[in-house]
């Protein structure tokens, strides 16, 4: 067996269907955000403008974060020193999941080291907690979300996106007396559009059903307090598990569920995915505590992001470019073809100073390759015009069609 050929197969492969990945390498500049250096192969340098990172609010550079982080590494050093149940549980650890547990007005809260084993490790856990348990999974959920449910060894429904007439169906076909979960989210990272949590939770309390929801892409960002788009709505009561991420609007890493303290515990006790890893370095928990809890009280920065994200959608509209918009944060620009996006994207960077990933399959499906930008509160006015006129001029340039806005 040629083992090398087989890899040179399978990345020709990629190549070939214009999805193959590559990373830019990035230096993010220090009160400079959204401003970075990009080092290009060959080692020169060119100042860029990051148009699709996930740290939403500049939360990363805050000085309120940084100084928390600098106050942890002098107090206590570089790591945790073990897992949670063997010497990896701090107060800061501690301090973080109370601030969590209040953010959701939850009993409790349970740290991960992301969002995907958080995901991942409290669904392919539950049904070792509920025997015969059911999960109900929309069809566009995160891959993580997907590969806990794969993974727990238990009966599995797809229900399609957003479509709460199917999930009605499914409900009702299987067996009343089955215990079951419904899982999905509040905001779909790819288009941007919001999940029917309402109805969702409707549907749970018709058929004796839990709910999971997955907040990552809101969390910071939405609610009176950063909490999500279930406190916006006020739903966060009707939902029993709010997973969330720490490395999105709180600019840090690791990812959380809350919900009661018994199932916390219960979770904490038999999820491998929490048990044998080692938790997350103290500094990285007191920065997120202390970004946590600025968030509660920054709706200015909630408002500004929001202005952006509408500024940039109507600038975009204007010039024809089919662009999606549910109303979120989120800015996909449709191209459909990934060759033509990965084109885009390379021009965008090397020609304007202009960072933005293609977004290829299998995130999205074929035939759906986009661009995703997402503003920030301190994309200004001069980011926002040179986004516009380079996308204008490329996109003429590359001789795309132009319509009308496609959500």
């Amino acid at each position: 067996m040629d083992y090398t050929a087989k890899l040179d197969t399978a990345l020709q492969r990629l190549h070939d269907e214009g999805r193959y990945r590559t990373f830019i390498d990035v230096e993010r500049q220090k009160g400079q955000f959204p401003h970075a250096m990009w080092t290009r192969e060959d080692g020169t340098q060119k100042p860029i403008t990051v148009w699709c990172g996930n740290d939403y609010l500049g939360m990363g550079q805050n000085p309120v974060v940084l100084q928390a982080m600098h106050d942890a590494i002098d107090a206590t050093g570089a790591g945790s020193g073990g897992t949670r149940n063997i010497s990896g549980t701090t107060v800061y650890h501690k301090r973080l999941e109370a601030e969590l547990a209040d953010l959701h007005a939850k009993e409790a809260a349970l740290l991960f080291t992301s969002a995907y084993i958080a995901n991942d490790a409290t669904l392919s856990t539950l049904p070792k907690l509920f025997p015969g348990l059911i999960i109900y999974s929309d069809a566009l959920n995160h891959a993580s979300m997907i590969e806990g449910v794969r993974r727990n060894g238990g009966a599995k429904r797809v229900f399609r996106h957003n479509d709460v007439d199917h999930l009605r169906e499914l409900l009702a076909a299987d067996d009343p007396d089955a215990p079951k979960l419904i899982a999905f989210e509040s905001i779909y990272s790819m288009d941007g559009d919001f999940g029917p949590i309402a109805e969702i939770c409707d549907l749970a309390d018709e058929f004796g059903a839990l709910t999971y929801i997955d907040e990552v892409h809101a969390v910071g960002m939405y609610g009176p307090r950063g909490a999500g788009v279930a406190e916006r709505d006020g739903l966060m009561h009707r939902i029993d598990i709010i997973n969330g991420t720490l490395a999105k609007a709180y600019g840090v890493m690791g990812g959380y569920i809350t919900a009661t303290a018994k199932m916390c515990d219960a979770i904490r006790s038999y999820a491998p995915g929490f048990i044998f890893t080692t938790s997350l370095p103290p500094a990285v928990a007191a920065g997120a505590a202390a970004s946590v809890a600025f968030l509660k009280t920054a709706e200015n920065l909630r408002a500004d992001h929001q202005a952006q994200a509408k500024a940039l959608k109507l600038r975009l509209k204007g010039m024809g470019l089919p662009i999606i918009d549910h109303g979120s944060h989120i800015v996909p620009v449709m191209v459909g073809n990934p060759v033509h996006t990965k084109m885009l994207s390379d021009m965008l960077l090397e020609d304007h100073g202009i960072y933005v990933q293609p977004i290829n399959f299998p995130t999205v499906p074929r035939g759906t390759e986009r661009l995703r930008f997402t503003p920030s509160p301190v994309h200004g006015p001069g980011e926002i015009d040179a986004l516009v006129n380079a996308m204008d001029n490329l996109w003429s340039h590359c001789a795309l069609n132009r319509a009308e806005s496609a959500g």
